[in-house]
């Protein structure tokens, strides 16, 4: 079954308890819990579906290893249980996080990033991403949804945008061409930087709509002491992303969302749930370890109750 994802609108600026683009209104919104990237983490949904106890968890959201190219091609040992889940249910969504580089977190130099990301841009790693759209076609997961280069904006990843955002625009372009020319393939594109500045503005890095499906944003409850109204009204944060996808006549997710430097906090909780409601995301997948989740993390009570309460 293919979602409709596209015929899912933007959201806006719009007063408290309304969305701002009327065709959002009434949209089913995807739910997802992450709680873990392999087979283990597919198997513990079910756990977490039944705790939550307010429907089902349609978005199962992973991260594909990002060790080597090999593991970024999307092997069958490690989409075989997410293709399972998929299946078991009709409805479901995968929502893979993809690494544009090998070595995702080896904190390479801003030199060494420059040069990979214009090798990219040049057309040396198109090959791995057609693997990756055959792998994801032959395993019956050919409408998920790929995060691709998440939190580009930062300073974490290797596929990191700020060393060279030109390069940085045209490699990802070139990931999603290739992975388009793959027979079959009906794969969904979302640009995720993370909430705020962070190293550089995340609009730098944006490479042109016919190259972005969805317009995402990973959004966790942090500097310690910033109120929820701060993260939604900071430069770049989540005012600006809605605002952004509906001057690009885009829709909006929320791959990873949680707790993390202000503990215990159900009015954060409160704010992403009425935020969600608002702006009608296409999904939203909240983070669950500590710090950041509430089911699988007993530090946060109150915040647990907040996220269960209908």
């Amino acid at each position: 079954m293919l979602l409709p994802l596209l015929l899912l609108a933007p959201g806006g600026a719009g007063g408290p308890g309304m969305p701002a683009d009327g065709r959002a209104a009434g949209r089913p919104v995807l739910s997802g819990i992450f709680t873990g990237s392999g087979a283990a983490g597919a198997a513990r949904l079910a756990r977490a579906e039944r705790w939550r106890g307010r429907g089902p968890l349609l978005a199962g959201r992973t991260y594909l290893p990002g060790d080597d190219w090999e593991s970024i091609e999307g092997p069958a040992a490690f989409l075989a249980p997410w293709a399972r889940w998929r299946a078991a249910r009709p409805g479901r969504v995968l929502v893979l996080n993809v690494p544009m580089l090998p070595r995702s977190e080896a904190r390479l130099s801003d030199r060494s990033v420059a040069r990979q990301l214009a090798e990219g841009a040049r057309g040396r790693y198109d090959a791995h991403f057609r693997a990756l759209a055959r792998h994801l076609v032959a395993a019956r997961l050919p409408d998920a949804v790929l995060v691709l280069g998440w939190e580009m904006n930062g300073v974490t990843y290797t596929h990191r945008c700020g060393p060279s955002p030109a390069s940085w625009r045209a490699y990802w372009r070139r990931i999603v061409t290739a992975a388009r020319s793959v027979r079959g393939q009906r794969l969904r594109f979302d640009f995720a930087p993370s909430r705020g500045r962070d190293a550089v503005p995340w609009t730098r890095c944006y490479p042109g709509d016919r190259y972005v499906d969805i317009i995402g944003m990973d959004a966790y409850d942090q500097p310690r002491g910033t109120g929820f109204r701060r993260q939604v009204e900071e430069p770049y944060g989540l005012r600006a992303q809605v605002d952004f996808a509906r001057r690009h006549h885009k829709p909006v997710s929320y791959p990873e969302w949680g707790l993390f430097r202000n503990g215990d906090d159900p009015a954060y909780v409160r704010g992403m749930r009425d935020w969600f409601r608002r702006h009608r995301p296409v999904y939203e997948s909240l983070t669950d370890y500590c710090p950041h989740g509430v089911w699988a993390c007993a530090r946060h009570p109150k915040a647990a109750g907040e996220y269960r309460r209908r």
